[in-house]
């Protein structure tokens, strides 16, 4: 077996190269080793290629990136049951160390996601999923159904967002539902929400090419630039309640308004985009009046198995998001035609 292989490394600033790293040891108890076989590229993985951080998440050493992905077993290491060789996996990049009492409190109530020694593919100083191999948690893995491509089984990552925010909203049969941004993660927050039984799920963007495909997945209705039209659309179809549901995807004051504004009196307002500056402008008066609950999610949990179920039996269909294929020797051109056609590529998938 050879001792290196090929990977995307992020070396600095819009400095990604593909180049030999050493292949990860025998898996220790516990662990897998898989070959990825499919990655997304992620709007993280983007501003860590342009910016070189994310908020406290400051990259300082060269860094594999890519968390969204999909692969087969190769070994197993000891102790593994539910997987073997040869399982088609997707992977649950967020693992918690479990290094001290505070993860261990989380990891028991179920909010692993907020263990602050966690583990996550390609977030500083942890390196990622663009690479022939990986090392990981089986318990963390999830075999794919054979009806359940690799592709659709990377995208259970994002779908997880989704997936995550309209349970704890939560989005029950019959809601209406508005999302303020349809990138990637507007989108895929959009497919939970129909899985989930909401009625009506209206969706604002600043770009029309994203609310094509939000209609041609199902929205009920798409608002292009003006946001402050969600109110209206809103209480339209609900009597004149306004939404149930708000699920805030874009990370800008103006779009968190207005799905403040669109929530009807007890509502909920989920906060999912994660903002670059600052969003305390809020009315908290409003608030207060209007009983609006604010529910800001951290990535999720328990969600993986939930998204496999959804893609096998049909209810969800993430085919229609996926824009381009690469290589993995092409992904630094990958990451320039990402970040060149923001408004029309929605996700890019590579190839290893």
């Amino acid at each position: 077996m050879s001792k290196t292989m090929s990977a995307a490394v992020l070396h600095g600033t819009q400095d990604l190269r593909v180049e030999q790293v050493p292949v990860p040891q025998a898996p220790a108890r516990g662990e897998v080793q898989i070959r990825i076989e499919k990655v997304g590229i992620c709007g993280s993985d983007v501003h860590y290629y342009q910016h070189g951080r994310i908020g406290d998440f400051v990259v300082e050493a060269p860094m594999i990136l890519g968390h969204e992905c999909a692969g087969t077993v190769e070994r197993v290491g000891e102790g593994i049951s539910h997987l073997q060789i040869g399982d088609r996996v997707a992977i649950e990049p967020g693992v918690p160390r479990l290094s001290n009492a505070l993860s261990h409190f989380y990891m028991k109530r179920g909010q692993y996601n907020l263990c602050p020694d966690i583990f996550f593919f390609a977030t500083p100083p942890d390196n990622g999923s663009f690479c022939e191999l990986v090392n990981h948690r089986a318990d963390f893995c999830f075999k794919l159904p054979e009806n359940v491509t690799l592709e659709e089984g990377a995208l259970i990552e994002p779908l997880s967002t989704g997936i995550y925010a309209a349970r704890v909203a939560p989005v029950t049969m019959g809601d209406t539902v508005v999302i303020t941004g349809a990138g990637p993660i507007g989108l895929m927050n959009l497919l939970a929400c129909q899985a989930a039984g909401a009625a009506n799920v209206v969706i604002s963007d600043q770009v029309a090419a994203r609310l094509n495909v939000a209609r041609q997945i199902g929205a009920t209705r798409v608002v292009l630039g003006e946001a402050n039209e969600l109110k209206s659309i809103a209480r339209e179809l609900t009597d004149g309640r306004g939404a149930d549901v708000c699920i805030e995807c874009a990370g800008h004051p103006s779009a968190l308004k207005a799905a403040i504004g669109a929530a009807r009196a007890g509502g909920v307002v989920v906060l999912v985009g994660m903002p670059v500056g600052d969003m305390a402008d809020v009315n908290i008066n409003d608030l207060i009046v209007r009983e609006i609950t604010l529910r800001p999610i951290f990535r999720y949990n328990n969600t993986f198995p939930t998204g496999v179920d959804l893609i096998a039996s049909g209810k969800v269909d993430v085919k229609p998001l996926i824009s381009k294929r690469f290589a993995l020797k092409d992904v630094p051109e990958a990451f320039e035609y990402v970040i060149a056609n923001r408004e029309k590529c929605v996700k890019a998938i590579v190839s290893l």
